[in-house]
């Protein structure tokens, strides 16, 4: 959180961030308050454990749980957009912020890649649709 804000973050006891300056792309919108922003598994949690992490080690799963080495796996998103993601794929839900989609389903892909994950049917078909789009 703290590496991501565009100012320098105020930190509180116990290192925890204050305050900053955050763009979702999600939403496109600033947040200046910590508790207004979520850190958002790009790949949620539930999608990744559907999409194959149920057969995993439980080391593997936290190693994908808190991915730091890969940027696009974690991302730092207003509270209300990740809340609105929930656990949907592309299938169900693109961000709000349409100069942002492009760049979310190749993130979405990326992670999907390196972690050996599966894609279902209408999430193949919805990344496909998008990225068709998205070529210049």
């Amino acid at each position: 959180m703290i590496i991501e804000s565009s100012i320098t973050a105020t930190t509180g006891i116990g290192c925890s961030v204050l305050t900053g300056s955050w763009f979702s792309v999600y939403d496109a919108v600033t947040i200046t308050e910590s508790s207004r922003l979520d850190i958002d598994h790009m790949i949620p949690l539930k999608e990744a454990w559907d999409s194959g992490a149920n057969t995993w080690s439980a080391d593997r799963r936290q190693a994908f749980a808190s991915d730091l080495d890969l940027p696009q796996a974690l991302i730092a998103v207003s509270a209300s957009s990740n809340r609105s993601k929930s656990a949907r794929d592309p299938a169900e839900r693109l961000p709000t912020n349409s100069s942002y989609v492009c760049q979310y389903v190749e993130d979405w892909m990326i992670v999907k890649t390196k972690w050996d994950l599966t894609v279902d049917t209408k999430e193949f078909e919805a990344l496909r649709s998008v990225s068709v789009k998205c070529v210049n």
